[in-house]
């Protein structure tokens, strides 16, 4: 048995290049930086950053047009995929890429914030119960553009923040950046 998963979260480094083929099959791809920080020997704090080339097809490129720009943080789940290419000098070239199947904003889109709590929104998130499933922009999709549930209950979705779960009028109960997943 093998398997071959990634799931990545980190921040959009360019806005989503999308390009449509025939019969409309749409191709999003960009990069994503993924970040480590620790302290060295000498006491410096050192970040290490990696950058993931990712391939959105179809429905899920489609909704990372209209989505994603840069700096935008997201949760991928996919697969790793090593290609290779001729240039135009006729070398072989090779390049790795993160094929998402998965994909959730962790950010929640800005918009003028008129004072009133939706109580509806963060109900689940208070009381504990299950998150509802999320059938909009900025939420989780898969491969096939179908709204799936989240991978986790206290990951933020499309009604929440990304930066530990707080809502517009303040933290939820309980809520705290330690209780995500990742």
């Amino acid at each position: 048995m093998s398997i071959n998963k990634v799931i990545l979260v980190g921040n959009v480094g360019k806005d989503p290049v999308v390009r449509y083929f025939d019969k409309g099959v749409a191709k999003a791809t960009f990069p994503l930086a993924t970040s480590e920080t620790y302290t060295n020997q000498q006491g410096e704090t050192i970040t290490s950053t990696e950058w993931h080339n990712i391939v959105l097809w179809r429905a899920l490129a489609e909704v990372a047009e209209k989505t994603i720009k840069k700096g935008t943080q997201v949760y991928i789940v996919g697969k790793i995929k090593t290609r290779s290419y001729v240039d135009k000098d006729g070398n072989n070239k090779y390049i790795t890429e993160i094929l998402a199947d998965t994909m959730l904003v962790l950010e929640k889109k800005q918009g003028p914030y008129n004072g009133q709590h939706d109580s509806s929104k963060t109900d689940y998130h208070e009381k504990g119960a299950a998150a509802p499933e999320v059938n909009e922009a900025g939420g989780s999709y898969n491969a096939s553009g179908e709204s799936v549930n989240r991978p986790e209950k206290n990951v933020p979705g499309p009604d929440e923040q990304g930066s530990g779960g707080s809502f517009p009028d303040g933290p939820a109960a309980g809520s705290n950046e330690d209780d995500l997943p990742f």
